[in-house]
Parts: C-alpha cells; sequence; structure tokens
C-alpha cells in the first residue's frame, strides 16, 4: 500500500484499514473500494485530474461513484418506470447523489469510474443517464443476486451494451404492431360481438402476444424446434387465436355453442381451459412445434404437467437434447406468489430426473388477484421473488411499452439457451375489467379502475410512439385495425353456419396408434405372460451382482435370496414380481420411468432398484444392465413433494404413451396432497379433453396398525371418481397379478391411468409369492376364486380385496372353516360385475354374500360396490368392516387388534378370542413404534 503515501496520514490508515479488511474478505468492502484494490488506476491516462496529495477528495469520489454504479445495477429496479396505472411504492435508500457521497456540483466532474460500464471516463451526469437508462427505464433487471460471476458478467454486458433499450428495424416494430393490433381487436370484437360472455380478456395485458411471437422468432433462431406452454384462463383465448393459430372461426363456434354435439360422448370444457398443439413457420422460415397444455381454474396446477410434458420430448423426440425444447409457463401475479405448487415445480429446475434445461416464466402482473389488492397477496416485494429460490434472473417489464417486453423476452430466450436455467419477466400491467367480464371492479378497487377507465391500450399507446418516432406512415395502423376487423366478421358468419358432427376421436405424433377405449375392451385382460426362458433369463441378469464391485453385506444377501428364487425355488415375492414385470418391458423395447419420495430403494426397503457401493458413492442399478438392446430404466428418488411431482409424471405419460411411467406414494394417503391433479387431469382429462394417459400410480395401502396417516391411500376418493371407464382401480394380492397388471398397460392399444393398492406387510408375507407358471401363462386376473373351496359345503360368499385376504385365510385355514368361500375382487374399476355374478352362481348353496373391508364403512371400496352392485343379481350384499369414522383408522395398537379380529370372527361366524386379540396387540404396537 505504499502506493497510497500521497493521502493525508488519516486517510491513509483508513485505506490501509479497508486494504487489509479487502485482503480477508473482498465481499467485506463497498463494491467502489473492491474494485479500486482489484488494480483501477484512478487518474491515469484518462481526462479525470491525477490524484495528489491536495486532491484526495476526488480519489474517494471515485471510489463513491463505483459504487452509485452499483447501486443501480442492485437496485435500479426499484426505481424503474415499469407500472403503468400506479405510483411505485416508495424504497428507501434512494439512488439519489447524496446517499453515495455525490452531489449536483460533481456532475461536470470527468470521473474514469466510466470505464466500469464500458463509456470510458466520463462526466457524473452521462454516467447518470446511463445508469437510468439502462436500469431505471421500462425495464428493471434483478440479477445481482446470482452467485456465478461468468453468468453475472454476462447479463450485465448484454444490458449495458444495448443499454437496455431496443433498436429494432422497421419491420420488427411493424411486426410488433400486427401481433398487438391483433391482440387487442380480437379482444375488442369478441367484447362487442358476445357481450357478457366470459373471456377471462387480456386487455391491458396486450403486449404479451408480440412478446411470445418474439419469443418464438428468437427461439427458432437459437435452435429451438418446440414449444410447451402452459398457463391459466387469463388471455388464453388470445393466444390460443394469435399465437397457437386457432381458427377464429372455431373459437366462434365455441362462443355461440356451434362446437356442442348432442351424440358426443364427453363431457367437454369450457373454451379457456382447451388445449392446442400446431406448427408454424417462422420469419426465417423455421418451423416449430407448439403445444398449449389444456388446464383447469386451478391456476397452477399446469406447471408440472408442463414440465414433464416437456421432458419426456426431451427424452423421446431429442435424444435428450434440451437445448431443441423449451418450457413456457404463463402465471398471474396473484398465483405465482400464492400457489404452494409454483415452488413444487421450481425446485425440479436443477434436478436430474426432472430438469428441462430452463423454463421462461412470464407473469401477467394485472396488479390484483380476483378482488384482492397486491399489498393483501404477498409479503415478498414482488409476486416473482420465487426466483430467487433457483437464483433465476427476473427481468421487470413496464405492459405498456411492446418494444421493451420483446428486448427483454429475447433476451431472457438467449439467458436460457446459454445457461439452461429458469428465467422470469415480470409483465407490469392491469386488467381493465373485473375478473371476468361481468364482474364489477369497481366495488373492492374504485380508484385504480378510474385510473384504468382513462388509459389508453398498448396499441394506442405504441402508435402514438411510432407516429412521434416518424416510423408509421399514415393510416397504417387504422388500416391496419379495419383489415383484421373484416377477417374477424368472415370469420364469425361462417362459425353462425357451422355444425357440429360426433366425428371419431383420432390421435396424432406420438399417440397415432393408439385409439380411445370402448366398454368391451374391459370385458377380459390380454395375455402378458412372459416366456419361461426369457423370464428365467432376465431373473438372472437382474439378481447377479458384478464380481468386481463390493457391496453392502445386507445386499449381498438379499440378492443370494433372489437368485435362489430364480434358479432354485422358481416362487417369486412381491419385489421380484415388480422387477420382473420392468425387466421384460425394457427387453421388449419398453422405456420405464419411475419416481417418488425415496423409490430407489422402496419406503419398505423391499425394491432395492439402486445399490450405492460400500466404499464410494459409485451406484450400480441392475434393471439398467440386462443388455446391450434393452430400452432405458430410469428411476429417480424426487424431492418431498407430492403434488408438483404427481403433475410431472401425468405430464411425461401425456407426452409419451410408449413409456412405463410410475409415480409412487411414500405412503399411499400421501397422495392427498395431489388431489388436484388427481381430481382435475388423471380422473377426469378424457371427458374434458378427449386426452389418454397411460400413468400408473403406486399406492401403498393396508391397515397393520400404523394409526390414522400409515393404513388407508383412501380407496373412496378414487372410486367415486370412476366412471366412463375412466380408469384401472386395482388391489392385487399377489406378485404376478401385479406383474401382469403392469405388463397389461402396454398390451393393449389404448392408454388409461392405473391405481395399484401395493402392499406393506406383504411384501415379506411367505404366503404372498407366486409360483413361476403364474408369470408364464394367462394374463391379469380381475377376480381370483377360492382354490380351496367345495362348491357344495360353501353357504357364505365373502368378496374381499388386498391384505385383508391374508388375514382371513390364516384365520379359516387356522379354524378350518369350510363353509366361507374367499374370493378376491383384484381390480376394483371396472368392476368385474359379470365375473362376481358367475362366482355366486357357481356357489349355489350360498345363502349369505359379504364384502369384507379394513377400512371403516364410509370408506373403502364399499360405498362404491353397494351404488354399483345393488342393482346386480348381488343386490343382497352386505359390508364386514370397521364402523363408519371420520378418520381412516385407529392411533391405539389395543383397539386396532380389536377392530381387526371382530373383522375376521365376523366375516367367517367365529367366536373373538381374547388371546388372539393381545398377540395382535402386540403386533400393532410393534408396527405403531415403526411407523413415521
Amino acid at each position: 500500500m505504499d502506493k497510497l503515501s500521497y493521502l493525508n496520514g488519516a486517510n491513509a490508515e483508513y485505506i490501509e484499514s479497508l486494504y487489509q479488511s479487502y485482503q480477508q474478505d473482498p465481499s467485506s468492502v463497498e463494491f467502489g473500494w473492491q474494485k479500486f484494490f482489484e488494480g483501477f488506476d484512478f487518474g491515469r491516462g484518462s481526462e479525470a485530474p491525477a490524484v495528489t496529495a491536495e486532491t484526495p477528495e476526488q480519489f474517494l469520489k471515485e471510489v463513491n461513484v463505483l459504487n452509485l454504479i452499483d447501486g443501480y445495477r442492485s437496485r435500479g429496479h426499484l426505481f424503474t418506470h415499469t407500472n403503468p396505472v400506479r405510483e411505485r411504492r416508495k424504497h428507501l435508500p434512494t439512488l439519489d447523489l447524496a446517499n453515495f457521497g455525490l452531489s449536483d456540483a460533481d456532475l461536470e466532474t470527468v470521473f474514469n469510474s466510466g470505464v466500469e460500464i464500458g463509456i470510458g471516463a466520463a462526466k457524473l451526469k452521462d454516467i447518470v443517464a446511463f445508469l437510468k437508462q439502462t436500469y431505471a427505464g421500462s425495464i428493471g433487471a434483478e440479477f445481482k443476486f446470482l452467485r456465478t460471476p461468468e453468468v453475472l458478467n454476462w447479463i450485465q454486458q448484454k444490458m449495458e451494451s444495448a443499454r437496455n433499450t431496443p433498436n429494432f428495424s422497421i419491420d420488427e416494430k411493424k411486426r410488433i404492431l400486427r401481433k398487438l393490433n391483433e391482440a387487442v381487436s380480437f379482444e375488442n370484437f369478441l367484447g362487442t360481438k358476445f357481450l357478457g360472455q366470459k373471456r377471462f380478456s387480456l386487455e391491458g395485458a396486450e403486449a404479451l402476444i408480440p412478446a411470445l411471437d418474439s419469443v418464438i422468432e428468437k427461439g427458432a433462431e437459437l435452435g429451438i424446434e418446440e414449444f410447451v406452454i402452459g398457463m391459466a384462463h387469463r388471455g388464453r383465448l388470445n393466444v390460443l387465436a394469435n399465437i397457437m393459430q386457432k381458427t377464429y372461426k372455431d373459437i366462434f363456434a365455441e362462443f355461440e355453442g356451434k362446437s356442442y354435439s348432442p351424440d358426443t360422448p364427453y363431457g367437454g370444457d369450457v373454451k379457456y381451459h382447451l388445449g392446442y398443439s400446431t406448427d408454424i413457420a417462422t420469419v426465417s422460415g423455421k418451423s416449430v412445434h407448439l403445444s398449449l397444455c389444456p388446464n383447469p381454474s386451478h391456476l397452477e396446477t399446469v406447471d408440472g404437467v408442463v414440465e414433464g410434458m416437456s421432458r419426456s420430448k426431451i427424452d423421446f423426440k431429442y435424444g435428450g437434447d434440451n437445448s431443441r425444447l423449451a418450457p413456457i409457463l404463463i402465471h398471474g401475479d396473484a398465483s405465482v406468489a400464492g400457489q404452494g405448487i409454483v415452488y413444487e415445480v421450481i425446485q425440479m429446475a436443477g434436478l436430474e430426473g426432472y430438469k428441462t434445461g430452463g423454463t421462461i416464466h412470464l407473469v401477467i402482473n394485472n396488479q390484483i388477484g380476483f378482488t384482492t389488492n397486491y399489498k393483501d397477496a404477498r409479503t415478498s416485494t414482488y409476486c416473482t421473488d420465487i426466483a430467487k429460490v433457483t437464483l433465476s434472473p427476473v427481468f421487470h417489464v413496464n405492459g405498456d411499452d411492446p418494444e421493451a417486453l420483446v428486448y427483454a423476452i429475447n433476451l431472457a430466450m438467449e439467458y436460457r439457451q446459454k445457461y439452461k436455467n429458469d428465467v422470469f419477466i415480470d409483465i407490469l400491467c392491469y386488467r381493465r375489467f373485473g375478473h371476468n367480464e361481468s364482474d364489477e371492479p369497481k366495488f373492492t378497487q374504485p380508484l385504480l379502475y378510474k385510473t384504468i377507465e382513462k388509459h389508453p391500450n398498448p396499441r394506442e399507446i405504441y402508435i402514438d410512439q411510432l407516429t412521434k418516432e416518424g416510423k408509421l406512415e399514415a393510416g397504417l395502423a387504422k388500416e391496419m385495425e379495419k383489415d383484421f376487423r373484416g377477417i374477424l366478421q368472415e370469420r364469425l358468419n361462417e362459425a353462425k353456419e357451422y355444425v357440429a358432427s360426433n366425428s371419431e376421436v383420432k390421435f396424432g405424433g406420438a399417440w397415432a396408434d393408439l385409439r380411445m377405449a370402448t366398454p368391451k375392451d374391459f370385458e377380459a385382460s390380454p395375455v402378458t405372460a412372459v416366456k419361461k426362458s426369457t423370464l428365467l433369463e432376465i431373473g438372472k441378469r437382474i439378481t447377479t451382482l458384478p464380481s468386481n464391485k463390493k457391496f453392502f453385506k445386507k445386499i449381498e444377501k438379499l440378492f443370494a435370496e433372489r437368485t435362489k428364487m430364480v434358479n432354485e425355488t422358481l416362487v417369486f415375492d412381491w419385489a421380484m414380481g415388480e422387477q420382473l414385470a420392468y425387466g421384460t418391458l425394457l427387453s421388449e423395447g419398453k422405456r420405464v420411468r419411475l419416481s417418488g419420495q425415496d423409490v430407489e430403494r422402496g419406503t419398505f426397503s423391499h425394491r432395492h432398484a439402486v445399490l450405492t457401493l460400500e466404499d464410494s458413492e459409485e451406484e450400480y442399478v441392475p434393471l439398467a444392465n440386462i443388455s446391450d438392446q434393452q430400452a432405458s430404466f430410469d428411476i429417480y428418488n424426487s424431492h418431498l413433494s407430492e403434488y408438483g411431482v404427481l403433475g410431472f409424471e401425468y405430464g411425461y405419460a401425456m407426452a409419451n404413451p410408449n413409456a412405463l411411467t410410475i409415480w409412487e406414494a411414500q405412503f399411499g394417503d400421501f397422495f392427498n396432497g395431489a388431489q388436484i391433479v388427481v381430481d382435475q387431469y388423471i380422473a377426469s382429462a378424457e371427458t374434458k379433453w378427449q386426452r389418454e394417459n397411460g400413468l400408473v400410480m403406486l399406492l401403498p395401502h393396508g391397515y397393520e396398525g400404523q394409526g390414522p396417516e400409515h393404513s388407508s391411500a383412501r380407496i373412496e376418493r378414487f372410486m367415486e371418481l370412476c366412471a366412463d371407464y375412466n380408469m384401472q382401480v386395482t388391489n392385487c394380492t399377489t406378485p404376478a397379478n401385479f406383474f401382469h397388471v403392469l405388463r397389461r398397460q402396454f398390451k393393449r392399444d389404448f392408454r388409461k391411468p392405473l391405481v395399484v393398492f401395493t402392499p406393506k406387510s406383504l411384501l415379506r408375507h411367505p404366503a404372498c409369492v407366486s409360483k413361476l407358471e403364474e408369470f408364464t401363462e394367462g394374463g391379469f386376473k380381475e377376480v381370483i376364486d377360492d382354490a380351496n373351496a367345495k362348491v357344495a359345503d360353501v353357504t357364505r360368499i365373502v368378496f374381499c380385496s388386498g391384505k385383508i385376504y391374508y388375514e382371513l385365510l390364516e384365520k379359516q385355514q387356522a379354524d378350518k372353516i369350510n363353509h366361507v368361500a374367499l374370493v378376491r375382487v383384484e381390480q376394483l374399476y371396472p368392476t368385474p360385475v359379470d365375473q362376481m355374478e358367475a362366482i355366486q352362481k357357481k356357489y349355489k348353496n350360498a345363502k349369505e354374500i359379504f364384502w369384507v373391508q379394513e377400512e371403516p364403512e364410509n370408506m373403502g371400496a364399499w360405498p362404491y360396490l353397494f351404488r354399483k352392485l345393488y342393482k346386480t343379481g348381488l343386490k343382497g350384499i352386505d359390508v364386514i368392516s370397521r364402523r363408519e369414522s371420520s378418520s381412516t383408522a385407529t392411533g391405539f395398537a389395543k383397539q386396532h387388534a380389536n377392530q381387526q379380529a371382530y373383522i375376521l370372527a365376523k366375516a367367517l361366524e367365529l367366536p373373538i378370542k381374547q388371546e388372539e386379540v393381545k398377540e395382535a396387540t402386540k403386533r400393532a404396537s410393534k408396527k405403531m413404534a415403526e411407523a413415521d
């Protein structure tokens, strides 16, 4: 620090202390001092006066100017002109010169600090003007929280080299105006022709349309071949018409009610929830595929679905190259800040099993949620503050400045392609009407809506701007509007003549070889057996550990037991049945993807599909090492999310029906954190949108005394959603039947969601095994009759499902009960009524028929079955179960044991033995201790 000798003693001592702090931790001193200590050569080789002993103040002010520059870069976004209809909130300290040790008297002074922003030595007034233009105009940039210097510098250089100011050609400006005209005129046309009908107008945010148009063009230039888009209902019709190129005629026909045919078997959905896909040609002649995912009113539910669709297409269509497809999510300000699903999905961005190479997030920031003011809708400064979780840059843009928005989204596209990370664009705009067109917003925001009433639309503002710039020929804007309205009127006239027909649903793309299912398809399951030699060979491959790798001793023992199943006993447990299903499908060229919490090992330590070596972090996956010709086996432990991950896996299966896509819950009841996905997509997508899906859900279920939260997977929730053959619900009792039901997903030329209630204690139950021939013959059995019952002796038929069967069987055999036939209903829906009636007819001497279940009477399959069966030959069926309850199960081991003993005794017409209850209580107490 000898070079500071020109300063007086006090200053030199102060700077010396700063230097020592800098040496220990550069971030401990202000930005200006950081730059100085990095070797900045103040006052040399420039117009700035040299620093001498008489002028130490100039040196200190250079540091202050550097701090001013850093202040604009870090906090300029707080002082931008980005709100078109409101005064911005005040933030302190401001960026006034006084807050940086400067004053107006310094404005004419030349500072070498201008080098930092690329303009060389410059007067302070020019430095300030540069900073205001770049960081406090129509675009506010939040990026200084990023932790990678290269990324920080890239964004900084991009913005400062252009001063965050668009410089579009005349043709580019005309294209922006044309798309803005389409957006504004379309909304105006709908508002006048379909007065009072809900459309969830884009008015106030019409600049979204030229922005989307531009990002597609920019993306195509940078190698993007496909965009997958998700959005809620606000502005959806405008996007469908002016971006997705859905015909105006079709949209108008929906408004006219002409799209409905009384012969259609589908329920349909409102027009502003519908999806669409298309191929468009860019200006440069490139072809880009666009998919807009259907979305219910649950605003952000689509987020996970879009990410899953995107990942699926990246995996299958683009060979894992995520630079060729980009997801776009369009949020609302209230929902992006308030909906927890956004956080769940954003946390996937960098996870190996879920990343898509970066998502472009656009927020239509109306500054209001239905009637709720933005100040009541969040604690954070911005609705986009969640972006900081994944270190994603945010650009806040004035929605009345379409050029700024187009510039920002193009920059975002470049960033995404270069760094494969999420990026957010917060479009500050407004909602011209209420939540919908018939809603009165002045009830709750009277002052705001007085301002909005007088506020010109973005097209008018842009026309005025272009006119002042001399870039717009006289009358061109009016001619554009007139011509476009003429086109809209022609399409409306055509729509009025449109007659809907009940045409057969035909799939395209990856779904081209598939069809919609019919009731006849569910009368019997197809053959799903595998040749003995093939099964055993695959079994050997997935149970043989490489000799050159050292595994944990318990793993070696487990795999030795599995090898014995293949080579000696030819009897397989649940885990082997499952893995043989995957192995055979992989060998047939079908990709398998399994994700969920702890799925690699399995919640109950039964699967062990991914093995970690004892002395390293290296992993070995037996199912990925069957042969060189096999399909890919992908298994991922998810983060602790149900809603986001289930939506993701649904989207993955939605984009490609040629992979077995599975989501497993840690415990079955945890799926209720994702109930919205089940209700709005899995159960109803086919009826609403004619979209099939082959997703498999594995939900551990069974009453073993583990309390209310670890017993029931809420069978009743799924059963009440069953109708129109919309999904399959099973509760298998054998490894072989589980094997067949998984394989069945690919042995039919249609797809349906499959819900499997999987076992816990049965995973190691000695009776829950299957012989080799059960895998090599036949297929899935919807109903399994009692193989031990003598027809003439049976006076009571007990239908049951799942784990309770083994307890009934054990008790039946122990007490030598011959008059009760135990019949397993393996498929709860579509309910095999014909097969159940055939069982009833077989046992001609049976006077009683019961449904026996572990669940309370108001839960489980019974409520559905009672409603379903009372109109059939089984109408006399009654139930044996726990009594109705508001909670799924008791938390007391003794009460659980008593209830279970009651069910068994009543089903088999036996007295309850207290010693058996005590023994059951001990078992239940042990299970309780193991829970959680």
